[in-house]
């Protein structure tokens, strides 16, 4: 079995002993959580909060430029810990008609293990691999298999265009051949009385004006808009959370039409013209704390799946994707969460998967019916799950940490002490960012810290690492892949690139004059990057 490399100042148990047993994750068969000697009470929320041990922070950890034998780029001299709810982007939009390019349905790939767009009878794998068409990439696990963007830029190299932005948001841009869809609100009129708020709220936004919902579609060529739609005009009735948006919502597309998620504030279809074709109405979410919404809604053939976790009366729902009419609704003993729904093909049927506190189930996709559950995760989940190979990954980081492999070949019923858990690694599990599956490994960060860990995907070994980043501190964004690299993007406006390896390599750190709390898309040549205030193309010069 591989073991840890050793170095100065090792990543020390929470007991303060330093680990120098092989770095392996738990293989017991166990889905369950955390003890609870890893938890502490928080006097402030009167919840068992993660112990992070800020004693820790600043310790030295593998720097990948180090263990390359390149020199060494700066890193921060410390790491700010900042313990509380922080939700952004999960967290973390089309005017000319691209039928050639439209599918009627979902296929999966070859392997039959993960989710992409594409017509079965008609398009060529392909096809559906070069667009970036939902939340986490056309096999919804962060990579672009047919990217290969830049590995360097700044403003004034590799950036291919810059477009301010007419609204605000978290979600990630959609991408379909020459168009990108992105969603956001724009406030205006005068300030009106703040709606009630739940007990317990803390650290939010308040909804103090009328937000315009809007849809905004860009020309990839050029970053020109070619149309805006406002889809509602309204004061939220919640609040979010102060570093959050009213649209953390990734939209999606089947290259036809545009399916825009803003939550409380409705589900809509719009063609590639911005015409909206139908909307749905499902209700307010009573979010806890008011810390605001972000799961994204998810499409299969013609079928959209999405999670509505809160703190009444929770349900995942299909939709067809043509009216808008529920196929199905299926109740979850779930309070709020922010995991988005993947697909996935298990023996030869589609389901729905969701993760949640109570439990990640997996759903049929045609009837609703739970085929399959397993405990083990904390409250407030907020990482989307990724399946490749016909295993799930799961993981989050709040009162408890945990990250777990489910075998679901022939998954049924509950799968807590079966074959089927394969491996649970009980710390530095990923809160906010969701986490990469890329060349059989599976990559996340800790809670949203710039530590990477790195593992085989199957077996849950770590023959290396954890990975202090260099040069990034927090990050909400997900990490993505392509062409062998990988791409981290921090708050504060860097990018790290490593390389893609058993010891990642930097390549470079990047910056822009921008905040980055949306995680980043890959199409062709180029990555977008939606800032704050900006949305980046960048790509080598034509």
């Amino acid at each position: 079995m591989a073991r840890q490399k050793q170095f100065a100042g090792g990543l020390p148990h929470r007991g303060g002993q330093s680990h120098n047993r092989p770095r392996t994750a738990r293989r017991s068969g166990d889905c369950s959580g955390l003890a609870n000697r890893f938890q502490a009470y928080c006097p402030r929320t009167g919840h068992r909060r993660p112990m992070l041990d800020e004693s820790r922070i600043g310790q030295r950890l593998p720097v990948p430029s180090q263990l390359s034998g390149r020199p060494r780029m700066p890193r921060p001299s410390a790491m700010k810990v900042v313990v509380g709810i922080l939700f952004a982007s999960f967290l973390t939009c089309a005017a000319c008609d691209n039928s050639k390019d439209s599918p009627h349905n979902l296929k999966d790939l070859a392997s039959g293990d993960q989710n992409t767009v594409e017509d079965e009878a008609t398009k060529p794998r392909s096809t559906a691999l070069s667009h970036w068409p939902q939340w986490r990439g056309p096999l919804a696990t962060g990579e672009a298999p047919h990217g290969n963007p830049p590995a360097d830029w700044n403003e004034t190299k590799n950036v291919r265009w810059k477009t301010p932005l007419p609204c605000e948001g978290h979600s990630t841009p959609v991408i379909w051949g020459d168009r990108i869809f992105l969603t956001g609100t724009s406030g205006h009129g005068k300030e009106l009385p703040v709606p009630e708020q739940p007990k317990g709220a803390h650290n939010n936004l308040d909804p103090k004006r009328k937000l315009r919902f809007l849809v905004v579609n860009l020309d990839l060529r050029d970053g020109s808009i070619l149309w805006q739609k406002t889809v509602r005009d309204a004061q939220p009735h919640q609040s979010t959370h102060e570093s959050a948006t009213w649209a953390s919502h990734s939209p999606v597309t089947d290259g036809q039409s545009i399916y825009a998620f803003f939550g409380s504030s409705g589900l809509y279809a719009l063609d590639y013209n911005g015409t909206v074709l139908w909307e749905k109405d499902l209700g307010d979410m009573l979010v806890k704390h008011g810390h605001g919404e972000g799961a994204s809604p998810v499409l299969f053939g013609d079928t959209l799946i999405v999670n509505w976790d809160h703190e009444d009366d929770s349900f995942v729902v299909a939709l067809d994707k043509s009216t808008g009419k529920e196929r199905w609704r299926q109740a979850r003993n779930e309070p709020t969460s922010w995991a988005s729904p993947i697909i996935a093909k298990v023996g030869g049927k589609h389901q729905a998967i969701v993760s949640g506190t109570s439990a990640i189930r997996g759903y049929d996709l045609a009837t609703g019916k739970v085929v399959w559950h397993c405990s083990g995760l904390s409250n407030n989940v907020v990482a989307t799950p990724v399946y490749a190979e016909g295993i799930l990954y799961a993981g989050s980081s709040y009162e408890i940490q945990s990250m777990l492999a489910l075998s679901l070949k022939g998954a049924k019923g509950d799968l807590a002490g079966t074959d089927h858990a394969l491996w649970n690694l009980r710390r530095r599990s990923p809160y906010v960012p969701s986490p990469l599956y890329y060349q059989k490994h599976l990559y996340f960060l800790r809670h949203y810290q710039a530590i990477l860990t790195r593992l085989e995907g199957k077996t849950g070994e770590e023959p290396s690492g954890p990975f202090r980043l260099p040069g990034i501190l927090n990050l909400y964004a997900s990490p993505v892949a392509a062409a062998g690299r990988i791409y981290l993007t921090d708050q504060q406006g860097a990018t790290l690139v490593l390389s893609a390896e058993e010891t990642p390599e930097t390549l470079s750190l990047n910056r822009l004059d921008d905040s980055f709390n949306a995680s980043a898309a890959i199409v062709g040549d180029s990555i977008i990057l939606r800032g704050k205030k900006f949305l980046y193309r960048v790509a080598e010069p034509e």
